[in-house]
């Protein structure tokens, strides 16, 4: 025996001396097998919804969706989240993750049915799980919801609000490729993962929330840097009337006295007729596509249903070669989605002989749209084209002007780009101001507004609509007032007196010649518009200069303009850009 133990792992020795067919061994064995899959994935789930992202990973989505195929033995679980938006009163989906939600899905795709509404409806009143053991035969939803599930390849599912406290945060999905995978018994498992769904859920709203928050703030918000400092003072006042009791103190009125404006303006000239006929195109080409559809139809099948549209089709082609009114826009494409577009999908699924003209008609249809975007799609971009010339420009001077002397800059974009400028000694803290830096920014707007002129001249050869730019500046040789408003979260200006101003620069932009009815802003022009001569006086001089420099041509143009709504004996200069 003691040769056997010193020799215990030579194996073919203890089959020499104790041959295993000598032997009968009986008895038996007790095994205990606990199945801890179930707690185990629960609890890693719990790790993963935890961490911050997790479900706006594309990748952590996927390990999550592969353990809850685990937990439910089903190898093509899929999985769907959507979020409850409480202002919009609707499931939005999360955007980059493994599955679009089932739902959101269909609503992007097409417009809100009533079933979805009574889905969503029911589910919110009643908060409770829906469960479809069988999507095919399921009596739980309509109709049209059941074949579009089906249409995702769903065949059963089940679908559980995420609540957090008496909120609802979002929804989730689970559903699988064959009928009766999911049932009522599967709900015991879902109930215990859907708190963990609807912590990431909430905690997700949040973080989109704060970064949305922080966005706003970089991007738009009206406490522009160089007034930071007051905003501060103010803020601190209130703080310290709150600490000394007083528990009704409000925030002081935000007001800067003795600034001075400029304001300029490049506007693109006819853009709303330019529009107007891309709409107007685009509505004639989608008809008359409509119209071979309709057309080729009536040669396989007579329905009065095609008649009927024909008519409608060739009485708004005939009225849209005359002009397009207000309305037309929506009522045809709203005309042709309801009434054409599905007749059209009946008959590609029933006549082989017109599927080749139907998907030449959804060939020419923006696929996102759900509309033929061809005239529109170059104008807009025409347009985006242009703003952002103007608008890069714009912001990479004023980066410089800033250092010349801290102020006030705001810009706008709608069919063109306005901006506006205050500067003034009550802006800036501890920085004296002199008249000299207001000098300095009137012909560093003169300079910018000439170098846009030439640059769109140069663009209008490579946008697909060739739009041209009309250059304005308004002058105002007095200080005024400027106050924050918090209900709009901007400053406009103060006093009766003041408010003038505002008005002759909302109107400007339409001012015509007097005696002519010529628009004073034309392309390749830089207009500069005046209440007093001796206003023009110091500008006369910074045109001089420009037209040393080969900037502009010789000839200026002195004008006075027709009388404006509540405006009068305005005067203008025009001067022509050396392009």
């Amino acid at each position: 025996m003691q040769y056997l133990l010193h020799n215990r792992h030579r194996l073919e020795l203890w089959y020499e001396l104790l041959p295993p067919e000598r032997f009968t061994l009986e008895g038996f064995n007790l095994l205990q097998l606990v199945d801890v899959t179930t707690q185990e994935i629960l609890s890693e789930l719990k790790y993963d919804l935890l961490e911050r992202d997790v479900l706006q990973a594309s990748d952590r989505l996927e390990q999550i969706q592969e353990k809850l195929r685990v937990l439910f033995a089903r190898p093509a679980l899929q999985l769907g989240i959507a979020a409850y938006d409480t202002r919009k009163k609707a499931f939005v989906d999360f955007g980059r993750k493994i599955n679009h939600s089932f739902l959101t899905k269909q609503m992007q795709s097409q417009e809100l049915t009533a079933g979805f509404k009574q889905l969503y409806a029911r589910l919110l009143a009643d908060r409770q799980p829906l469960v479809l053991e069988d999507v095919a035969t399921s009596t739980s939803i309509q109709e049209d919801i059941r074949q579009q599930i089906l249409r995702l390849g769903i065949h059963s599912a089940i679908l559980a609000l995420l609540p957090y406290g008496p909120d609802t945060v979002g929804l989730l999905e689970l559903g699988s490729p064959e009928a009766g995978d999911l049932d009522e018994f599967d709900m015991e498992l879902v109930k215990q993962f859907v708190p963990l769904f609807a912590v990431a859920v909430k905690r997700n709203a949040e973080d989109l929330e704060t970064r949305i928050q922080a966005v706003i703030k970089e991007k738009f918000t009206a406490i522009h840097p160089t007034m930071e400092w007051r905003f501060n003072d103010a803020a601190r006042r209130l703080l310290t009337q709150q600490e000394d009791g007083n528990r009704s103190a409000e925030m002081e009125p935000i007001v800067f006295e003795d600034v001075y404006p400029l304001h300029g303006s490049c506007d693109i000239r006819g853009s709303s007729t330019a529009r107007n006929e891309a709409v107007q195109g685009d509505l004639i080409e989608h008809l008359t596509l409509a119209r071979q559809v309709l057309k080729k139809a009536s040669e396989y099948q007579a329905l009065p249903i095609l008649d009927e549209l024909k008519f409608y089709v060739t009485k708004n082609l005939r009225r849209l070669r005359q002009g397009i009114i207000s309305g037309d826009e929506v009522n045809i494409y709203d005309s042709l989605r309801t009434q054409a577009e599905p007749l059209f999908e009946y008959l590609a699924q029933n006549i082989p002989e017109l599927r080749l003209t139907i998907t030449h008609y959804w060939q020419h249809i923006d696929p996102r749209l759900g509309i033929l975007y061809h005239r529109r799609r170059d104008f807009e971009q025409s347009v985006t084209r242009i703003n952002d010339t103007i608008s890069d420009y714009l912001d990479q001077e004023e980066t410089k002007a800033q250092q010349m002397f801290p102020h006030y800059f705001q810009r706008f974009k709608t069919d063109g780009v306005e901006f506006n400028i205050y500067v003034g000694g009550s802006l800036v803290q501890d920085k004296p101001f002199d008249m000299i830096f207001l000098k300095n920014l009137r012909l560093w707007q003169l300079l910018v507004m000439v170098e846009i002129t030439r640059r769109t001249h140069a663009l209008k050869a490579e946008l697909p609509v060739p739009l041209e730019t009309t250059q304005l500046i308004l002058i105002h040789a007095q200080s005024l007032s400027i106050r924050f408003r918090q209900d709009e979260r901007q400053f406009d200006v103060d006093g009766a007196y003041n408010i003038r101003y505002e008005i002759i620069k909302k109107r400007i932009d339409k001012a015509t010649v007097l005696g002519t009815g010529e628009r004073l802003t034309q392309p390749g022009y830089l207009a500069l518009v005046y209440a007093q001569p001796r206003e023009a006086t110091e500008y006369l001089e910074y045109i001089d200069y420009l037209q040393d420099r080969n900037l502009l041509e010789t000839n200026i143009e002195e004008l006075e303009l027709e009388e404006l709504q509540g405006v009068k004996g305005l005067l203008a200069m025009r001067v022509k850009v050396q392009l």
